[in-house]
């Protein structure tokens, strides 16, 4: 096993704080391909090769801040340098590992706990890159909520916390709750006891409910939150700058390049072409974001998050460390299991061993 390389530490005292219809693909349309398109010899995840002489890798993602890397290596070309063309089918946590192992996709850009779940079902699936540190979380109250409790974007932690005490809280999904919980905790506020947590289907419900006044508050990923702030709804309170536990420092990995290990086994020239790509776009996201005038990552994250204000998507992707390495260690893993099973939403007894990631697909 390939180790030589480890995660990059946080950088985000370096990063400025910002400011204030998904479609699902059915699976058998990453089979649908155009007429010019020639199979190739490969076995059950075999290769398809372009009449350009790419060989077409279709990838699966959730439609989120963490497809941006993505996107960014095929605007840039860095999919084309590699002789890849990339086919991007947006799924879920619950259809992406299938469409691993149905072979609909060859890529899927997974959530750790996505990945360890998938682990602890017994699928044959290997981590070959990440290609995001921590977690965009935000804390959104409504403005109504806020007002009322005299919260601002830059009220402190405590006193985000202190005002939650007896609140009605969202919840639509174990994850977010048990995120929301570790923030609360920390601030001597029992999310068990002092929340009152209406249980709500989707984080869009969780918008929904905000606006109506049936929460007060919820906890999701971005872009969500601070669209609601964005469109005066609502204030984010709370995001991984202001809560180190959600952040790489303490979360560890974010996302992951996940492959079926047979199709690894298979084809380790496309698996190394592919997380090659990846992380050049990574790291052009960690030196470009820095940079104001710069369009290119903004752009290309359009593609996944159609619709939202480029305030909004720029706000977002500060939001995460972008490694300037995909490679993954030992240490990494720890942290990252730890910040799970301080969430209690992974099978008991799940675990990731050294059997089940690799660097030896990365530059």
């Amino acid at each position: 096993m390939d180790h030589h390389r480890t995660a990059p530490a946080s950088r985000r005292g370096s990063r400025p704080r910002p400011g204030s219809g998904r479609r699902l693909l059915a699976l058998g349309s990453a089979a649908a391909l155009a007429p010019a398109l020639l199979t190739a010899c490969g076995g059950g995840s075999g290769t398809t090769t372009t009449s350009d002489g790419l060989v077409q890798v279709t990838v699966g993602g959730g439609g989120s801040i963490f497809d941006t890397p993505l996107q960014v290596a095929d605007a840039n070309g860095y999919f084309k340098k590699q002789g890849l063309k990339m086919k991007f089918v947006t799924l879920t946590a619950a259809t992406g590992p299938s469409a691993l192992q149905s072979g609909s996709v060859q890529f899927f850009d997974s959530s750790p706990t996505g990945f360890v779940s998938a682990l602890a079902k017994g699928l044959p699936q290997i981590a070959v890159s990440c290609d995001g540190l921590g977690n965009p979380l935000g804390l959104v109250v409504s403005k109504k909520f806020a007002a009322s409790h005299q919260l601002t974007a830059k009220s402190s932690a405590a006193t985000v916390a202190e005002a939650l005490s007896g609140s009605t809280g969202g919840s639509s999904s174990a994850n977010t709750k048990a995120e929301a919980g570790i923030f609360l905790d920390k601030y001597g506020v029992d999310p068990d006891k002092r929340v009152k947590w209406v249980s709500l289907p989707s984080p869009a419900a969780d918008k929904a409910a905000i606006n109506s006044g049936q929460i007060d508050w919820f906890v999701t990923s971005e872009p969500i939150p601070l669209q609601i702030q964005d469109a005066g709804d609502g204030v984010v309170v709370a995001d991984p700058f202001k809560v180190p536990e959600w952040a790489a420092g303490q979360a560890g990995y974010g996302q992951l390049v996940v492959a079926q290990r047979s199709y690894a086994t298979a084809h380790p020239d496309v698996v190394k072409k592919f997380a090659t790509a990846v992380q050049q776009a990574t790291a052009y996201m960690d030196t470009h974001l820095k940079d104001s005038d710069d369009r290119t990552v903004l752009k290309a994250a359009r593609k996944s998050l159609a619709g939202v204000p480029d305030g909004v998507v720029q706000a977002g992707l500060q939001q995460v460390d972008w490694p300037t390495s995909g490679s993954m260690d030992a240490a990494g893993w720890k942290k990252t299991m730890a910040f799970l099973d301080s969430l209690g939403t992974v099978p008991t007894g799940a675990e990731v061993t050294a059997d089940n990631w690799t660097n030896k697909y990365l530059p």
